[in-house]
């Protein structure tokens, strides 16, 4: 009997991870890799994985060790890192449970004037704090509610406290709990953006022949019944949302993961690293300009536009798309991935199903429209 707590507590004893340094590094399965500040006077010190639809490998490493885990949603692992063989710190790992709001009553359908500008920036009106009447960008490149420093200063009457309260956006009927950021550039014409994850764990649908925009809380059956969506499946990668497309030229083909992002206001973003991890012939594309470009913060971004001979979402195919080339000063830096910007995407209207992970695309009246960069 004297024995047993003993047993007990080796058997909660929690892994060790030993350190030298005070930094460390995360690796999740998607390849995003994060920067991890060793703390001890933090406890626990805890790190959220940000949404993820299935069970992946992370590793946590330090200067001189490592662990490796299997984590699912809605889990913790917890483990000590030993910093310079004293400095015990208390970490833990956590997903996030996913959202479904389908159960909530009464239900939500809410409908919403939606539309996109000749800069293909799509906005809609939002009441923001119960007093400002303002046009937002749904931006699924985003995960916060960000107003500009120009809104602020001459539009906002309210002025809010950033980064740390909890305010009302008032979207169609239903009001939302939202932080608020400051930012220097969003849209053209708007005076901010929402980010996706406002809506995580509803339905949202955008129409942009009707030029409006839906949310609910539980999946309309009209939207299931409707042979002209393609489905496809949503991968995260860092809190960003993922589809499956193709490109092709010269006839190489080179399929992977696209960031979908309806802030990025031109047709697609090929990144360069990646293009060279697969071979691809980017001196076979004909240039067509090379310009510098501004980030939401004002940094400068060198881009080469090209023509790409081909680009496959599902069974839709592209053809001659005028594709810009990063080369440095990435928006997703420490991720090499490609880019579909709303030029391509406002051909589409678009279901994203938030509880499924997934989102529905069929072709609208805007499928056959010239590029921006459309060279004649």
């Amino acid at each position: 009997m004297v024995l047993i707590p003993f047993f007990v507590l080796a058997q909660h004893q929690l892994p060790v991870v030993k350190a030298s340094a005070a930094q460390a590094r995360i690796y999740e399965q998607d390849n995003a890799v994060s920067s991890w500040y060793i703390n001890p006077k933090i406890k626990p010190d805890v790190y959220t994985i940000e949404k993820f639809t299935k069970s992946k490998s992370i590793k946590f490493k330090t200067d001189i060790d490592s662990i490796v885990f299997n984590i699912s949603p809605g889990q913790k692992k917890e483990f000590i890192v030993l910093l310079n063989g004293k400095d015990s710190c208390f970490t833990q790992i956590i997903a996030p449970v996913l959202k479904n709001f389908s159960k909530i009553s009464p239900e939500i359908h809410d409908s919403i004037p939606f539309f996109v500008n000749k800069y293909n920036t799509n906005f809609f009106p939002v009441v923001f704090n119960g007093t400002d009447s303002l046009l937002m960008n749904f931006d699924s490149g985003a995960n916060d509610v960000d107003l500009t420093t120009v809104a602020l200063e001459k539009k906002v009457k309210s002025n809010p406290k950033l980064y740390h309260t909890d305010y009302g956006i008032k979207i169609g009927n239903h009001t939302y709990k939202s932080k608020i950021y400051d930012i220097k550039l969003a849209g053209n014409e708007t005076d901010g953006l929402v980010g996706w994850d406002i809506f995580d764990g509803m339905i949202v649908a955008l129409d942009y022949d009707q030029n409006k925009m839906t949310v609910h809380s539980t999946m309309p059956k009209e939207i299931l019944r409707d042979k002209q969506y393609t489905r496809f499946k949503i991968s995260y990668i860092k809190n960003k949302p993922f589809i499956e497309s193709e490109i092709s030229q010269s006839g190489t083909k080179n399929k992977s993961l696209f960031f979908f992002d309806l802030g990025y206001q031109r047709t697609v973003m090929l990144d360069n690293d990646l293009l060279r991890e697969m071979k691809f012939p980017t001196e076979k594309m004909e240039m067509i300009k090379k310009v510098i470009m501004r980030g939401i913060n004002g940094n400068e971004v060198p881009v080469t536009t090209v023509k790409l001979q081909s680009l496959k979402i599902g069974n839709f195919e592209l053809k001659n798309v005028p594709a810009q080339v990063m080369e440095r000063n990435k928006p997703m830096p420490g991720v090499n991935v490609h880019y579909l910007g709303n030029d391509i995407l406002k051909r589409f209207n678009t279901v994203f199903d938030f509880q499924n992970n997934v989102i529905y695309l069929k072709p609208n009246h805007l499928y056959d429209v010239a590029y921006a960069e459309q060279k004649t």
